[in-house]
Parts: C-alpha cells; sequence; structure tokens
C-alpha cells in the first residue's frame, strides 16, 4: 500500500501591528470608558460629581493622546488623509476615520463646557492666569444647563461608536482566529473600564482632593467590570469547547501546545482574580482611599496588558497554525521608544492642564482653585496671639 506525504508550506508574516497600535486602543478605551464614568455627575447625580471631574480630566487628556498614537502606527503618518480620499463603507478603518474627529472634538468641547464655570472665578486675576481665562471663556456668560446635558449625551452616543468601532476592525479579521470572534467587542469594554477605574483612583490619590465617595464607587466599577471580564472569558472559552467548527475552537488549538499561551492565561486569571478581592476588601475596609491608589495602577496595568496581548502577542501565532513568531520589542520609536513617549505626552498633558485649569471647581466642587482673596497680615507686622 502506498501512502503519499503531502507537506504544507506557511509564509512566516511578519507583524503589521507594532505598540503603537497598543496604545491608541489602550487611550482610546480610557477616553470613551472615563466618559461613562463621567455621565452620571454631569447629568447630576450628586455622589459622581467628584467622579466625573476626574474622569473628565482622564477622557479629555485620553482622546487627544490616542488620536497621536493611531497616526504613529500608519508609519507614515501624513498619509492618514487617504482615508478620506478613498474612502471605503466596508472597512471599519475608513468608518472609524469619521467617527473618530467628532468623538474627540465632543469630548473637548464637553470639558470646555465644564470646567468653564471654574474659570469664569479666574477672570478677575490680573496674571497670566486671569488673561488664559478670559481667553477661553469667550465672555462672561453662564453656560446652559441645558447645553452640557444635551453635549454629553451626544458625546456618550459618539463613545458607543467608537467602542463597536475598535472592536470590529480587530474582530473583522478572519485570518486570525484569536481576532475573529465578536467576544472581542466586549472584552475591550470591559477591560476598557477597568482602565478608566484605574485612572480615576489614581487620579484622585495624586491630583486630589480625595474624595470617599469616588473610592467607593469606582471600587466598584472596577471589581464588576472584572467580574464582567471574566464572564467573556468564559463564554469564550466555552464556545470553543462546545463549536468545533467556529473559530474560537481554532483558535484554542493554534494556542494548546504553548507554554507561553498557559501562562498568559494564568496572569490574567491570576491579576483578575487579585483586583477583584483587593477591590472588596477595600469596600469592606474604611475608609477605602487609603490604598485604593494601588488598585489603581493594577487596574491600569491589567486594561493595558490585555491590549499588549490581544494585538502583540496574537501576531505572533503564525497563520494555519503553523508555529510561532518569535518577535522581541525594539528600543526605537515603533517600540519601547514609542510607548514611553506617548505616556509622556500624556502626562505631560495633565500637568498643563492642571495648571492652567481649574477642574477641581467643575460641577459644584470646592474652591481650591479659586483666587486667594485673604489678605496677607505677615509681612504687616500682625499681631501674634500666642
Amino acid at each position: 500500500m502506498n501512502s503519499a506525504v503531502i507537506e504544507i508550506l506557511a509564509p512566516r508574516y511578519q507583524i503589521a501591528w507594532y505598540p503603537w497600535a497598543v496604545q491608541y486602543f489602550f487611550m482610546i478605551a480610557l477616553a470613551y470608558a472615563s466618559l461613562w464614568l463621567a455621565l452620571p455627575g454631569l447629568l447630576g447625580a450628586a455622589r459622581w460629581k467628584a467622579t466625573a471631574r476626574f474622569a473628565m480630566l482622564g477622557a479629555m487628556t485620553t482622546a487627544i493622546v490616542a488620536p497621536i498614537a493611531l497616526l504613529a502606527d500608519l508609519h507614515q503618518p501624513l498619509r492618514f488623509w487617504h482615508f478620506y480620499a478613498y474612502f471605503t463603507p466596508w472597512s471599519w478603518m475608513s468608518i472609524g476615520s469619521l467617527m473618530l474627529p467628532p468623538f474627540v472634538f465632543a469630548i473637548i468641547a464637553l470639558a470646555w463646557l465644564v470646567w468653564r464655570e471654574p474659570m469664569l472665578v479666574w477672570r478677575q486675576r490680573g496674571d497670566l492666569f486671569g488673561m488664559i481665562a478670559r481667553l477661553v471663556t469667550l465672555g462672561s456668560w453662564q453656560t446652559p444647563r441645558l447645553l452640557v446635558v444635551t453635549l454629553a449625551l451626544a458625546t456618550t452616543a459618539l463613545s458607543l461608536g467608537i467602542a463597536v468601532y475598535t472592536g470590529s476592525e480587530v474582530a473583522i479579521v478572519k485570518g486570525r482566529p484569536l481576532w475573529n470572534t465578536v467576544w472581542l467587542l466586549p472584552f475591550f469594554a470591559t477591560t476598557g473600564l477597568i482602565g478608566a477605574g484605574g485612572l480615576v483612583l489614581l487620579l484622585s490619590r495624586i491630583a486630589g482632593p480625595r474624595d470617599p465617595d469616588t473610592a467607593r464607587n469606582m471600587l466598584w466599577v472596577v471589581s464588576a467590570a472584572a467580574v464582567a471580564t471574566a464572564g467573556v472569558a468564559l463564554m469564550w472559552v466555552l464556545e470553543g469547547l462546545y463549536m468545533e467548527n467556529s473559530s474560537v475552537a481554532a483558535a484554542l488549538r493554534s494556542v494548546r501546545h504553548s507554554a507561553e499561551w498557559r501562562s498568559t492565561s494564568a496572569w490574567g486569571l491570576g491579576v483578575g482574580t487579585a483586583l477583584t478581592l483587593g477591590c472588596l476588601l477595600l469596600l469592606w475596609r474604611k475608609p477605602q482611599r487609603g490604598w485604593s491608589w494601588i488598585v489603581g495602577l493594577v487596574a491600569l496595568h491589567l486594561a493595558w496588558m490585555a491590549r499588549w496581548v490581544v494585538l502583540m502577542d496574537v501576531q505572533t501565532v503564525q497563520k494555519q497554525t503553523a508555529g510561532y513568531l518569535e518577535y522581541t520589542v525594539g528600543w526605537g520609536s515603533s517600540g519601547w521608544l514609542g510607548v514611553v513617549g506617548t505616556f509622556g505626552l500624556w502626562i505631560a498633558l495633565i500637568l498643563v492642564i492642571d495648571m492652567l485649569v481649574p477642574w477641581r471647581g467643575a460641577l459644584g466642587g470646592t474652591a481650591a482653585d479659586a483666587p486667594d482673596t485673604t489678605p496677607d497680615y505677615s509681612a504687616k507686622g500682625a499681631a501674634s496671639h500666642g
């Protein structure tokens, strides 16, 4: 009996997306998820107003930095106009090119409306900050409450479109079973909420003033989002086990012999479990805000690493399950320098806004950023009273 050996040759494709893509997907997820966290406070929920102040700072800054990372990921940033000159309605990237600019401008406009009220107080100053406030506020008129609510709802609607587009442009790739699943959309959304909740916890610790309601709100959000993420992952695995012809089953087969992917799965399960238990422990302990910033750092780490695994590690799995591609992150602009530079730009933007905008006084906040009109008697030899 003759037997024939058929040899299948599979080309070794190099990666197409570099760490710039991770930075974009991470920043844009923080932008739309932070907006979701700000929405209750913007609509008038008293216990969410302090949370909304920090969330708006996170949403506005990440919405500005995210498109910069996206342009860098194009390798030739000046070719972005091709999306508009050669629009393809069946491409999620082309659809996203129409959705992203309105979303970014809407968040900037919403932040301007929210921060405009405390900046009206700064118009009385005679220094540089007063001059900036007089220019930025465009007059001394009061911001209509209805306008803030309407724009907040409209921006939230745009953010839902951004969440769908960012998940769909990856999930639509049929050549990679690890991407080609509808579970990727809720996975990006829930991990985005984890990161946004962690960001608010971190900002409330560093930028202050600390607020117990904010810590409690975000601990609940992070723990609930972590449980939801675990549910999404469980449904993904169950689909792969019980639907043999699905893309999820092919995805599981492609990594079942990989020790690296087993360790990655263990890492995700371990960090997610520790994060959830940490949130519940702090919610049981009073006050919660003392150690909540550590939860914030872990939450941001989990959200960022989830995108690294999805976008970078998946590309190391060769198509047709023909082995694995060894990829080492370089130190140049397409590697760690780009990652660090993006975070550096983000931090610099936060510092500039913190210096020039009295955002803590928004939504009926404290007067910590109002002009100090208290007379200084120390130089006039005021009498000592013990």
